[in-house]
């Protein structure tokens, strides 16, 4: 029998589960400032909601995951922060907005000050490249709750927003394009089954050369997250991008549904892309269905943009400086995503 998901110790359902409990506990505590329900890429809050002109903060936070076994297991500690930083500036990017500063948490049994610095060092580097603040945070020394060498790592990110300009579920309609942008590799989703696959059953080092890949391993498995910034703010300007989904956690299928309302779905074209060659390896080898491989990995599409269908020309040609994306598929009237092959892009 083929690996899962869940057989590697991750059950994307019982997370649903429990996040419809704490979507009920989270809403009990609203106020009038807040404007999105839990399960948004990003909370959004008005300082003055009886003003549709006054701008919106928007907030997330996240973590990377068992990418960090990789990185600890690798001893490369610098990729890791920027990693952090580029996964939660893509989760306010897709409500519409721009980052203002980014907190840090990181936790470990003993303190190594050299990992420490060189973590947080990514942590900057990303902040900086998207004139973002980084405020401060929170370093724990937790003696006995972790292992020796293991440390954890989680962001809260703030930003900004015009009302104008959120990007919202219900600006979107049937007919609609859908815009896919590359992913540069898994990002920071679906470790604990890759990590399974390279290590276990191909029982390979974070050295080892793997030739369907071209590199080692340890490259391909800490490939840094890739922020959608610097190719996708100016079109959220420019009003060209009516709303966006970061595809992590829960593949291009749990993702994309929370950029549209529960009348409407998605078609998407699996002809429109060429899956790479890292997520047909985890594939082969841990012989993982195919419906299991598109709710754990991102499987080659980082983000997808809904825009309007007469947009669709100049939106495509505005991304190409920035590595060119495609037309994935379609806004459809029948809810879900749903994924077919069609004659033609």
């Amino acid at each position: 029998m083929g690996l899962t998901y869940r057989d590697a110790g991750v059950d994307i359902d019982a997370q649903g589960r429990a996040l419809a409990r704490i979507k009920e506990l989270a809403r009990q505590t609203f106020t009038p400032g807040v404007l999105s329900e839990i399960g948004s890429f990003g909370g959004l809050f008005s300082l003055n909601p009886q003003d549709p002109a006054s701008p919106v903060l928007v907030a997330s936070a996240d973590g990377v995951g068992t990418k960090l076994k990789v990185a600890q297991r690798a001893g490369v500690h610098h990729t890791v922060g920027e990693d952090l930083v580029n996964h939660c500036v893509n989760d306010i990017l897709v409500q519409g907005a721009r980052p203002l500063f980014f907190l840090d948490y990181l936790a470990t049994g003993k303190l190594d000050p050299q990992v420490t610095v060189a973590v947080v060092e990514g942590i900057a580097r990303g902040c900086r490249e998207h004139s973002c603040a980084l405020l401060g945070g929170e370093t724990a020394e937790m003696p006995g709750f972790y292992q020796p060498g293991e440390y954890d790592l989680a962001g809260f990110i703030v930003g900004v927003a015009q009302r104008s300009q959120l990007l919202l579920p219900e600006r979107v309609k049937a007919g609609d394009a859908l815009v896919a942008l590359p992913s540069s590799g898994l990002h920071t989703n679906g470790y604990a089954l890759a990590r399974k696959v390279f290590f276990e059953k191909l029982g390979l080092e974070v050295d080892s050369y793997v030739p369907e890949l071209g590199r080692a391993v340890g490259e391909e498995l800490l490939a840094v997250h890739r922020s959608y910034f610097a190719a996708v703010w100016p079109l959220v300007e420019q009003g060209l991008v009516k709303a966006a989904a970061h595809i992590t956690g829960g593949g291009i299928v749990d993702n994309l549904p929370r950029a549209l309302t529960p009348g409407l779905g998605a078609e998407i074209d699996l002809r429109s892309w060429d899956v790479p060659p890292v997520f047909r390896l985890i594939q082969k080898v841990g012989d993982v269905p195919e419906e299991d491989m598109r709710r754990t990995f991102n499987l080659g599409v980082g983000m997808i943009l809904v825009v309007a269908d007469e947009d669709l020309g100049e939106v495509l040609a505005r991304l190409v400086p920035h590595g060119p994306g495609w037309l994935l598929g379609r806004v459809v009237e029948v809810p879900g995503v749903h994924f077919v092959e069609a004659d033609g892009g």
